[in-house]
């Protein structure tokens, strides 16, 4: 049950009041968003409906293009609507939802990052153990696993946050609900809730991470004493160019909004950088992902030409 509060609701006041700026900032989030929707919607439609791409790889991938579009749907429609609305205002319970999907989405995608690097692995370093390891059954589970793993983390924010007495001002300095700017308006003694933001979301955060660099230290040390031909290690290194790419373009800035003191914090630099996770980054990914991959590519051709 929701905590008693004074607030009912929060104005999110955004990124900018300047108005020629708005609209210029309208056309370009929103010309992202469609890129996002539609270029990860399309890996979503071949990884489904094309038995070639029925693989655990491509399986991971299907699953990121679908946080990916969610993710951004979260936070970035509402911002639009806000550019051109007088009463930027969002209810309580709209707050906290978007709270919740935001690092529900975030943290299950961090998971996700160090699963598909562990694929990456087994494909590289236990070639003929892979179809056995990488079964469709444990792949389903890892990614049950990792979607409900996000789900409870995010539901304990969500809790503990709608928890806190909220009794005014109820200005957010931001353009979406998160932990960090509801904390900075609750009334009340905010320490356990900053504690668990720290560890809870540090370690979710901090361990795939680590995972993930892990899985990249043994494929990279397995090639180099096993390969003995440099086209051999250019082509097993070419196959998780596009997972690092993504894994350095998403913890980039999660990590510096998260870990970095208190005192470099700079409204201006929290506003580049949360744009940069919500929408640039899940815009990006689709594009990585076709570019460097033939496959993707040329699923992508055959789709368009059998469009029109």
């Amino acid at each position: 049950m929701l905590n008693q509060t004074l607030v009912t609701e929060f104005l999110l006041l955004g990124l900018t009041d300047i108005q020629e700026l708005k609209s210029f900032l309208f056309v370009v989030l929103l010309t992202i968003y469609l890129v996002n929707v539609a270029g990860n919607g399309a890996i979503l439609m071949i990884v489904i409906s094309d038995p070639r791409f029925h693989s655990p790889m491509y399986f991971f991938l299907g699953n990121m293009s679908c946080l990916d579009i969610c993710y951004s749907t979260v936070t970035l429609p509402k911002m639009l609507e806000n550019f051109f609305s007088t009463h930027k205002a969002i209810s309580f319970i709209g707050c906290i939802s978007q709270l919740h999907f935001f690092h529900f989405l975030g943290s299950t995608e961090s998971l996700l990052l160090a699963v598909m690097a562990f694929d990456r692995f087994v494909a590289i370093c236990k070639p003929l153990h892979y179809t056995v390891i990488m079964n469709p059954l444990l792949c389903t589970q890892m990614a049950v696993t990792i979607w409900a793993i996000g789900f409870f983390h995010a539901l304990l924010h969500s809790i503990m946050t709608s928890h806190l007495n909220f009794c005014g001002p109820n200005h957010i300095h931001h353009f979406f609900c998160d932990v960090k700017p509801l904390l900075e308006l609750a009334c009340g003694d905010t320490e356990l809730n900053q504690r668990l933001l720290n560890t809870v979301t540090g370690t979710l955060a901090i361990g795939p991470f680590f995972l993930t660099l892990l899985s990249y230290f043994y494929i990279i040390t397995y090639l180099f004493l096993k390969t003995q031909s440099c086209s051999m290690l250019h082509r097993a290194l070419s196959t998780c160019a596009s997972h690092f790419t993504v894994f350095i373009l998403f913890y980039a800035p999660v990590i510096f909004t998260y870990i970095r003191p208190t005192s470099w914090s700079s409204m201006d630099m929290d506003w580049l950088i949360a744009i940069m996770y919500t929408v640039v980054t899940p815009a990006l990914n689709p594009l990585i992902y076709t570019l460097r991959n033939k496959e993707v590519k040329g699923a992508l051709n055959r789709a368009i030409r059998r469009g029109f």
